[in-house]
């Protein structure tokens, strides 16, 4: 069982783009991954694009993940670093 806590920073927090993003990542691995906005829940699956945007999660707001499985470790670090990342999309803008 692994678990980690990470700050959304995603100025849309984890709607549309970035819930595709988790998601996508998440079925990479064959662990089970859930998410929460609390520690008490509810909890979601990670793996599922509907729940995930269900969430509704804004930015600033604190996800919660927990995995359980061969690869839990990784998959929470994987999806850690990809939010911590801001989902890849900082300064997608700024392309000339």
């Amino acid at each position: 069982m692994a678990e980690a806590r990470v700050l959304i920073t995603h100025d849309v927090g984890l709607h549309a783009r970035p819930s595709v993003k988790l998601t996508k990542l998440a079925k990479g691995f064959g662990a089970r991954i859930d998410l929460a906005l609390t520690e008490a829940g509810p909890w979601v699956d990670a793996k599922s694009i509907v729940k995930v945007m269900a969430t509704k999660a804004p930015k600033g707001a604190t996800l919660f993940l927990r995995a359980e499985g061969d690869d839990a470790v990784d998959a929470i670090a994987a999806i850690v670093g990809l939010i911590e990342r801001d989902f890849d999309e900082g300064g997608s803008h700024a392309h000339p």
